[in-house]
């Protein structure tokens, strides 16, 4: 028996979240999506992007990004338009409400997570602390 949650709700802008039964949830913006498809595409079949969060950092938790071809059975799982992005039930505590976006400015091109539960980050926006 999985536990897997993959998701279909699709925001009004594009977005796509996942949400957990206690009602933690992430979002990945289109443009997060558009970038983590193009990522994949030039992986092997089945890799998806697992997002998780560790102890670690400059303000105690940090944000870890790996390409991975397995899954576990309770992982909360995005798919849409050729991007897969997978979170740990734990992970997925830490960043409930978080929106994960992909930008493209003048000060360089990165992934960043817009976490509400954040009460402090640090300069490069890789940790934060709650």
């Amino acid at each position: 028996m999985t536990n897997a949650t993959t998701v279909t709700e699709r925001q009004n802008d594009g977005a796509v979240s996942v949400a957990s039964a206690s009602g933690d949830s992430v979002t990945v913006s289109p443009s997060a999506l558009r970038r983590i498809s193009r990522i994949l595409s030039d992986e092997a079949e089945g890799t998806m992007l697992r997002i998780s969060v560790e102890g670690g950092g400059c303000s105690g938790f940090q944000y870890k990004y790996d390409l991975v071809t397995d899954r576990e059975a309770d992982d909360f799982i995005v798919e849409d338009a050729g991007a897969t992005v997978i979170v740990d039930p734990v992970s997925l505590q830490y960043m409930s409400g978080s929106v994960v976006d992909y930008v493209d400015d003048i000060m360089g091109q990165s992934f960043q997570i817009n976490n509400p539960l954040a009460s402090a980050g640090c300069g490069c926006g890789t940790s934060f602390s709650i």
